[in-house]
């Protein structure tokens, strides 16, 4: 098999051109859902620690549910099943169509309230790794429910859900290649464009490997390098 490695390149008879932008819609929906996951999971934490009894239940329920039901399904449940619930409001509201669910934004979301539900129980550990002590010396000091969350809850319980975190990120940043199904240009979606135009599937599905490894390693790093920032404060306090 020979490879034409011009096909990489970035004039009018490459490919390299069209696939760096696919790579950044990919790490831009990764980073939209990761981000709608962490604020999901944060409030989910917050249900089951600090909540009534029927928001933990409910809570409880969100979690089952998003951890059991497979991605590819959500994703298909909001862009078509999308599609068909806005359309049934447009012609409610005799709203002129076609009536259209945009990729991105379905993928997004789909993606994202699946990683609040695992980013919940990265929160929720976190949360029960501070030391008791501490949460009830800060209390009997006087300092209120806010400033307790906000000075001793989040910064401590932030430095323990790094490594977490960041395996959620990887998570979805794989995931993110299933929104390919709604015909968002992303990294999978022109890697597969590509194979069938090229008749090349070996080359440049083993691109698109290529293109997801330099992603999550670079990623890691980032995480890495913040996690070292974030425990800097604590190895100076124990020495």
């Amino acid at each position: 098999m020979t490879i034409d490695w011009q096909l990489l390149g970035f004039g009018d008879e490459g490919w390299g051109g069209v696939l760096l932008n696919a790579a950044t819609v990919t790490v831009t929906v990764s980073l939209c859902a990761w981000l709608l996951g962490a604020i999901l999971g944060s409030l989910l934490c917050w249900m089951q620690i600090g909540g009534s009894r029927w928001q933990q239940k409910l809570a409880g329920g969100y979690i089952t549910l998003f951890r059991g039901v497979p991605e590819l399904l959500v994703i298909y449940l909001f862009y078509f099943g999308g599609r068909q619930v806005v359309g049934f409001f447009g012609a409610l509201l005799d709203l002129p169509g076609p009536f259209d669910v945009n990729g991105f934004v379905a993928g997004a979301i789909a993606i994202g309230l699946i990683s609040g539900a695992y980013q919940s129980g990265v929160f929720r550990g976190a949360y029960h790794a501070i030391p008791k002590g501490t949460l009830e010396a800060a209390t009997v000091t006087g300092m209120g429910r806010l400033m307790l969350f906000r000075r001793m809850i989040v910064p401590q319980a932030l430095k323990t859900a790094l490594p977490g975190m960041g395996n959620q990120w990887q998570s979805v940043i794989k995931e993110s290649a299933l929104v390919s199904v709604t015909g968002l240009v992303e990294t999978m979606n022109q890697i597969s464009t590509a194979s069938n135009s090229t008749q090349m599937p070996f080359f440049f599905y083993s691109v698109g490997a290529v293109i997801y490894l330099i992603i999550t390693t670079c990623s890691d790093f980032v995480f890495r390098y913040v996690e070292k920032v974030a425990m800097r404060g604590q190895q100076r306090a124990r020495l």
